[in-house]
């Protein structure tokens, strides 16, 4: 594996690539990897010629109180993980070459990314638009890899680069779980033993959610509040958001139909946590 530390010679390594008709899969990653991490490099590698995965802890897309600071390192380890997957080039950009004293150039996918998550991380979305455009055009990847379990994020990427006219296909793979249903997560080592304990609740929300619809309910409302019910039941947490929105544009539904989002958020302590599933209802079963 080869460890590329500045832009220009990441730049023009993919250059060289392109150059000789290779097909470059790319995996953004901000490091602390786990299986949710690998499965996405292990798909990029199945449809690439040259495997790349970026670690950097984007400063831009971390609020002024929150964890930039504490956010889990381990670049050792990272390094061995991605020996063992058989990872081509490990792109290490610094800080300072990312973001220069005088850097004033963002991009913002306006509309996507106020609400959800972006309705508590003000600005959060902004920092990862600007640094994935950044890293799309010094990796010039071919194929990205993103998780479903940053479902906001992947659909805000998918928007980015259909309206800038980015030329790189856009992947989305599903979330990877813990046997008890946890979403893998960098920040579940925030987690103490008995919030791991009460976390899983939030996927088992979700299924309560998706379930209610098999069973032929369609009012968001109503299925919003039984799965904060059932949370509040079983866990000691603060809930940030439930919402149920339509997948394509993340707008809210009066009634539940099409392809639809259903996300949420909350903090055990110190540990802010997301998760989602996507449902498609039948239009003409759901009238």
């Amino acid at each position: 594996m080869q460890v590329v530390l500045s832009v220009k010679d990441m730049q023009d390594l993919a250059s060289s690539y392109k150059r000789r008709g290779q097909k470059i899969g790319f995996v953004p990653t901000m490091g602390y990897l786990h299986e949710g991490h690998l499965s996405l490099i292990r798909i990029a590698k199945k449809m690439s010629d040259v495997c790349v995965v970026s670690i950097f802890v984007n400063p831009l897309q971390f609020g002024p109180n929150e964890d930039f600071n504490e956010y889990p390192r381990d670049l050792m380890r990272d390094k061995e993980l991605l020996e063992k997957e058989g990872v081509d080039i490990l792109f290490l950009p610094d800080e300072r070459e990312m973001y220069p004293i005088d850097f004033c150039t963002f991009v913002e996918v306006e509309g996507l990314s106020d609400v959800l998550c972006g309705k508590y991380r003000p600005g959060h979305f902004r920092g990862v638009t600007t640094v994935v455009a950044k890293l799309f055009n010094i990796v010039k990847p071919d194929i990205a890899v993103f998780g479903e379990k940053d479902a906001q994020q992947a659909i805000i990427i998918k928007r980015m680069v259909r309206d800038l006219n980015f030329d790189v296909k856009i992947v989305t793979a599903p979330t990877v779980r813990e046997e008890d249903g946890l979403a893998m997560s960098s920040r579940n080592t925030y987690l103490t033993p008995e919030q791991r304990k009460e976390a899983p609740v939030l996927y088992k929300s979700l299924l309560l959610a998706r379930k209610l619809i098999e069973q032929g309910e369609r009012d968001p409302e109503k299925i919003k509040k039984e799965m904060e019910k059932m949370i509040k039941e079983n866990a000691n947490c603060e809930i940030q958001y439930i919402e149920i929105v339509r997948k394509e544009d993340l707008k809210p539904l009066d009634r539940i139909e099409g392809e639809v989002l259903i996300a949420l958020a909350a903090k055990f302590g110190r540990a802010r946590l997301i998760d989602n599933i996507t449902v498609k209802v039948n239009q003409e079963k759901g009238r």
